[in-house]
Protein backbone atom coordinates (compact mmCIF):
# COMPACT_ATOMS: atom_id res chain seq x y z
CA UNK A 1 0.00 0.00 0.00
CA UNK A 2 3.26 2.28 0.43
CA UNK A 3 4.19 1.96 -2.84
CA UNK A 4 0.84 2.71 -4.05
CA UNK A 5 0.64 5.57 -2.15
CA UNK A 6 3.97 7.14 -3.36
CA UNK A 7 2.96 6.36 -6.82
CA UNK A 8 -0.41 8.36 -7.01
CA UNK A 9 1.35 11.21 -5.00
CA UNK A 10 4.17 11.39 -8.19
CA UNK A 11 1.04 11.21 -10.40
CA UNK A 12 -0.63 13.89 -8.58
CA UNK A 13 2.20 16.00 -8.08
CA UNK A 14 3.17 16.17 -11.67
CA UNK A 15 -0.23 17.22 -12.62
CA UNK A 16 -0.53 19.57 -10.43
CA UNK A 17 2.77 20.92 -11.06
CA UNK A 18 1.96 21.34 -14.97
CA UNK A 19 -1.95 21.84 -14.90
CA UNK A 20 -2.29 24.22 -11.88
CA UNK A 21 1.40 25.68 -11.33
CA UNK A 22 1.96 24.32 -8.01
CA UNK A 23 4.20 26.00 -5.66
CA UNK A 24 5.09 24.71 -2.20
CA UNK A 25 7.32 27.43 0.12
CA UNK A 26 8.53 26.12 3.76
CA UNK A 27 8.72 22.51 2.79
CA UNK A 28 11.95 22.74 5.43
CA UNK A 29 9.42 23.82 8.19
CA UNK A 30 7.91 20.21 8.15
CA UNK A 31 10.05 17.70 9.86
CA UNK A 32 11.39 15.16 8.15
CA UNK A 33 10.56 12.57 11.18
CA UNK A 34 8.07 12.08 14.15
CA UNK A 35 5.12 12.77 14.84
CA UNK A 36 3.78 16.10 13.62
CA UNK A 37 0.49 17.67 13.12
CA UNK A 38 -0.05 19.81 9.57
CA UNK A 39 -2.98 21.91 10.34
CA UNK A 40 -4.56 23.49 7.06
CA UNK A 41 -7.22 25.71 5.55
CA UNK A 42 -10.05 24.24 3.33
CA UNK A 43 -11.69 25.80 0.61
CA UNK A 44 -11.33 23.05 -2.07
CA UNK A 45 -12.47 19.22 -2.41
CA UNK A 46 -9.22 19.33 -3.85
CA UNK A 47 -7.09 20.47 -0.80
CA UNK A 48 -5.99 17.03 0.40
CA UNK A 49 -4.83 16.06 -3.02
CA UNK A 50 -2.62 18.70 -2.78
CA UNK A 51 -1.52 18.73 0.72
CA UNK A 52 -0.40 15.38 -0.23
CA UNK A 53 1.55 16.07 -3.35
CA UNK A 54 3.25 18.91 -1.92
CA UNK A 55 4.42 17.10 1.60
CA UNK A 56 7.23 15.03 0.92
CA UNK A 57 6.77 12.61 3.84
CA UNK A 58 3.54 10.17 3.85
CA UNK A 59 0.26 11.84 4.99
CA UNK A 60 -2.87 10.30 6.82
CA UNK A 61 -6.07 12.23 7.10
CA UNK A 62 -8.88 12.62 9.42
CA UNK A 63 -11.31 12.16 7.07
CA UNK A 64 -15.16 13.02 7.25
CA UNK A 65 -17.08 10.01 8.25
CA UNK A 66 -19.48 10.26 5.53
CA UNK A 67 -16.38 9.61 3.32
CA UNK A 68 -16.35 6.21 4.08
CA UNK A 69 -19.94 5.36 3.62
CA UNK A 70 -19.51 5.64 -0.57
CA UNK A 71 -19.19 2.44 -2.04
CA UNK A 72 -15.64 2.42 -4.23
CA UNK A 73 -14.21 5.41 -2.34
CA UNK A 74 -14.54 4.80 0.54
CA UNK A 75 -12.27 1.68 0.13
CA UNK A 76 -9.50 4.39 -1.31
CA UNK A 77 -10.50 6.73 1.31
CA UNK A 78 -9.94 4.09 3.79
CA UNK A 79 -5.99 2.79 2.93
CA UNK A 80 -4.81 6.47 3.98
CA UNK A 81 -7.56 8.00 6.24
CA UNK A 82 -9.71 7.12 9.67
CA UNK A 83 -12.78 8.75 10.02
CA UNK A 84 -14.11 11.49 12.15
CA UNK A 85 -17.15 13.28 13.29
CA UNK A 86 -16.36 16.46 12.46
CA UNK A 87 -19.18 18.39 14.85
CA UNK A 88 -18.29 15.72 17.41
CA UNK A 89 -15.30 14.37 17.74
CA UNK A 90 -15.69 10.79 19.63
CA UNK A 91 -12.65 10.06 22.35
CA UNK A 92 -11.90 7.12 20.28
CA UNK A 93 -11.15 8.93 16.82
CA UNK A 94 -8.65 11.61 19.43
CA UNK A 95 -7.47 8.67 20.85
CA UNK A 96 -6.47 6.99 17.76
CA UNK A 97 -4.92 10.73 16.16
CA UNK A 98 -2.88 10.85 19.20
CA UNK A 99 -1.85 7.41 18.98
CA UNK A 100 -0.49 7.46 15.04
CA UNK A 101 0.98 11.02 16.20
CA UNK A 102 2.98 8.82 18.95
CA UNK A 103 3.97 6.42 16.60
CA UNK A 104 6.01 9.13 14.34
CA UNK A 105 2.81 9.93 11.56
CA UNK A 106 2.23 12.94 10.38
CA UNK A 107 -1.43 13.53 10.32
CA UNK A 108 -3.31 16.14 8.22
CA UNK A 109 -6.04 18.31 9.78
CA UNK A 110 -8.18 20.89 8.61
CA UNK A 111 -8.86 22.77 11.67
CA UNK A 112 -12.07 24.49 10.29
CA UNK A 113 -13.89 20.90 9.98
CA UNK A 114 -15.22 22.04 6.59
CA UNK A 115 -14.63 23.84 3.76
CA UNK A 116 -15.27 28.03 3.40
CA UNK A 117 -17.52 28.10 0.27
CA UNK A 118 -15.82 31.74 -0.74
CA UNK A 119 -12.18 31.51 0.17
CA UNK A 120 -12.14 33.11 3.76
CA UNK A 121 -10.92 31.48 6.75
CA UNK A 122 -13.14 30.28 9.38
CA UNK A 123 -12.96 29.54 13.12
CA UNK A 124 -11.20 26.59 14.11
CA UNK A 125 -12.97 23.53 15.75
CA UNK A 126 -11.91 22.52 19.07
CA UNK A 127 -10.81 18.85 18.01
CA UNK A 128 -6.77 20.19 16.54
CA UNK A 129 -6.47 21.92 19.92
CA UNK A 130 -7.58 19.04 21.44
CA UNK A 131 -5.30 16.16 20.02
CA UNK A 132 -1.94 18.83 19.67
CA UNK A 133 -2.23 19.36 23.68
CA UNK A 134 -2.83 15.67 24.54
CA UNK A 135 -0.37 14.25 22.02
CA UNK A 136 2.22 17.51 22.82
CA UNK A 137 3.26 17.26 18.74
CA UNK A 138 4.14 20.34 16.60
CA UNK A 139 1.92 21.65 14.74
CA UNK A 140 3.12 22.95 11.27
CA UNK A 141 0.44 25.50 10.15
CA UNK A 142 -0.13 25.44 6.32
CA UNK A 143 -2.22 28.17 3.56
CA UNK A 144 -3.63 26.66 0.81
CA UNK A 145 -4.32 29.09 -1.99
CA UNK A 146 -5.79 28.68 -5.46
CA UNK A 147 -7.89 25.56 -4.81
CA UNK A 148 -10.48 27.37 -4.56
CA UNK A 149 -10.12 28.91 -8.18
CA UNK A 150 -9.43 25.51 -9.36
CA UNK A 151 -11.94 23.19 -8.22
CA UNK A 152 -14.84 25.76 -6.84
CA UNK A 153 -17.55 24.52 -4.56
CA UNK A 154 -20.07 22.75 -6.91
CA UNK A 155 -17.59 22.71 -10.00
CA UNK A 156 -16.89 19.22 -11.40
CA UNK A 157 -13.83 19.99 -13.86
CA UNK A 158 -10.35 21.57 -12.75
CA UNK A 159 -9.56 24.59 -14.13
CA UNK A 160 -6.08 26.04 -14.86
CA UNK A 161 -5.54 28.36 -11.73
CA UNK A 162 -2.62 28.54 -9.72
CA UNK A 163 -2.44 26.80 -6.59
CA UNK A 164 0.41 27.96 -3.55
CA UNK A 165 1.07 25.76 -0.25
CA UNK A 166 3.03 27.63 2.26
CA UNK A 167 4.08 25.92 5.06
CA UNK A 168 4.77 27.83 8.64
CA UNK A 169 7.08 27.61 11.13
CA UNK A 170 5.98 24.95 13.51
CA UNK A 171 3.97 25.73 16.55
CA UNK A 172 5.75 23.70 19.56
CA UNK A 173 2.66 22.36 22.29
CA UNK A 174 5.55 22.37 25.54
CA UNK A 175 2.75 20.32 27.72
CA UNK A 176 -0.12 18.31 27.77
CA UNK A 177 -3.05 19.76 28.93
CA UNK A 178 -6.86 18.66 29.14
CA UNK A 179 -8.45 21.82 30.04
CA UNK A 180 -10.69 23.07 27.79
CA UNK A 181 -10.03 27.04 27.72
CA UNK A 182 -6.14 26.20 26.92
CA UNK A 183 -6.99 23.66 23.90
CA UNK A 184 -9.54 25.95 22.64
CA UNK A 185 -6.75 28.67 22.49
CA UNK A 186 -4.35 26.24 21.01
CA UNK A 187 -6.70 25.73 18.10
CA UNK A 188 -7.04 29.78 17.82
CA UNK A 189 -3.68 30.20 17.68
CA UNK A 190 -2.99 27.70 15.08
CA UNK A 191 -6.10 29.59 13.03
CA UNK A 192 -4.37 33.16 13.75
CA UNK A 193 -1.16 31.74 12.51
CA UNK A 194 -2.69 30.78 8.92
CA UNK A 195 -4.09 34.03 8.69
CA UNK A 196 -0.70 35.92 9.19
CA UNK A 197 0.89 33.56 6.48
CA UNK A 198 -1.92 34.77 4.21
CA UNK A 199 -1.69 38.30 4.92
CA UNK A 200 1.75 38.06 4.67
CA UNK A 201 1.59 36.40 1.11
CA UNK A 202 -0.85 39.29 0.13
CA UNK A 203 1.83 41.82 1.06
Amino acid sequence: MSCLYWFFRAIFYIFLKVFNRLEVIGSKNVPDKGGVIVAANHVSYLDPLVIGAALKRRATYMAKQELFKIPLIGIFVKSFSFPVNRDRPQPSTIKEAVSRLKEGELIVIFPEGGRSVDGSLLDAKRGVGIIAAISRMPVVPALIEGTEKALPAGRKFLRPAKIKVIFGTPIEVKKEEKDRHFQEGISRDIMETIKNLKFKMQN
